[in-house]
């Protein structure tokens, strides 16, 4: 079995700089200021970007470097590089800078963490006979396809990813695994009416006046409730499976 990231890999970010030119001779002379300071502008951050992406590029490791090993399967740097990047987007997002010592070492021991924790889980799927039919992963592959505009920017979006179509397959076809083990082996609690309105009572508390009225938000908040208690009990499942595996981190 190929080596996968932890997190679904249904949605590929395409970057693409746009660039804009030609001046007409018919605009006064301060929409010419603006138009340079504009650019001036987009200059700056373009550089500011680019230098923030070699940072970023500088704590990735070997793509062929074992990172980890899970009951002798191996999950090698472009697993951990791909899965890095992601979270490193993240962390931007936020307004952090991934690229800091204490963000970088943290984002170095989740990254490898969830890398490990998403292994245990597929293997067992695979022991319990969770599979992925070639129907389901090609939908999903049409699904991506369809975020682009032709196939030239979807192979463009997998190159920036290093990835190939059928890499991305198997990676989608591991994450339905993940997906069927845990609809199938970890279900949601049902959610009682007091422990609803107790949920509730919390957020109208946190939230004043302002709070929805219960009956509108009672549906939510027992999803959202149903999906906390999952992540709680596939966290648990996660810890049992890695006591009994063979687990051997390398970085």
């Amino acid at each position: 079995m190929k080596k996968i990231m932890y997190t679904a890999l249904v949605a590929l970010f395409a970057f693409a700089l746009a660039a804009c030119g030609g001046n007409e001779e018919s605009k006064g002379d301060n929409e010419n200021k603006e138009g340079q300071q504009k650019d001036k502008e987009n200059k700056e951050k373009t550089e500011q970007m680019e230098e923030m992406q070699k940072k970023m590029e500088k704590q990735q490791v070997d793509e062929n470097k074992v990172v980890a090993t899970v009951n002798d399967e191996e999950i090698k740097g472009t697993d951990f590089n791909r899965a890095l990047g992601q979270m490193q987007m993240q962390y931007q997002q936020m307004g952090q800078d991934p690229t800091s010592k204490k963000v970088a070492d943290q984002l170095k021991k989740q990254v490898v963490t969830g890398l490990v924790d998403f292994e245990v889980i597929v293997q067992e799927a695979e022991a319990k006979g969770y599979n992925a039919s070639e129907d389901e992963v090609n939908k999903q592959i049409d699904q991506i396809k369809g975020q682009f505009d032709d196939e030239k920017k979807f192979k463009e979006a997998l190159k920036t990813n290093k990835l190939n179509e059928e890499q991305l397959k198997e990676q989608i076809a591991a994450q339905i695994q993940y997906e069927t083990y845990v609809e199938k082996e970890i279900p949601a609690d049902e959610v009682s009416e007091e422990e609803l309105k107790k949920y509730y009572d919390q957020m109208k508390e946190a939230q004043g006046e302002q709070a929805p009225k219960y009956e509108d938000v009672k549906d939510q908040l027992k999803k959202q409730m149903q999906q906390q208690q999952k992540q709680e009990k596939v966290a648990q499942k996660v810890k049992e499976l890695k006591k009994d595996a063979d687990i051997n981190v390398k970085i």
